[in-house]
């Protein structure tokens, strides 16, 4: 299984980003997949999560101005990240919500600063 991130860049306050993660190797559709982040000295967290059914849950300081989504055929999962904050600074990986993960991508990085 691989997973490959993109879509990361620089970004001003309040400005967007599309994530994108293609996965190969694996039966995509059949597992929940989740958007983590890490930023520098805090551990990983779990940012937005979308079921087999496309049921969909986000932290609550991402709700409302992140969406995630999937598209089976293209075993890719989205995220669209808008109003961005200092905050959200962090690098963003994929995988899936729960144990066992698959070995985690490179991830890609985001930072929103002015």
């Amino acid at each position: 299984v691989q997973l490959v991130e993109s879509g990361g860049g620089l970004v001003q306050p309040g400005g967007s980003l599309r994530l994108s993660c293609a996965a190969s190797g694996t039966i995509f559709s059949i597992y929940t997949m989740t958007w983590y982040r890490q930023a520098p000295g805090d551990q990983r967290e779990v940012v937005a999560s979308i079921s087999d059914v496309h049921v969909t849950t986000y932290i609550d300081s991402v709700k409302g101005r992140f969406t995630i989504s999937r598209d089976n055929a293209k075993t890719t999962v989205y995220l669209q990240m808008n109003n961005l904050k200092p905050e959200d600074t962090a690098v963003y990986y994929c995988n899936r919500r729960f144990e066992p993960h698959f070995p985690w991508g490179q991830g890609t990085q985001v930072t929103v600063s002015s």
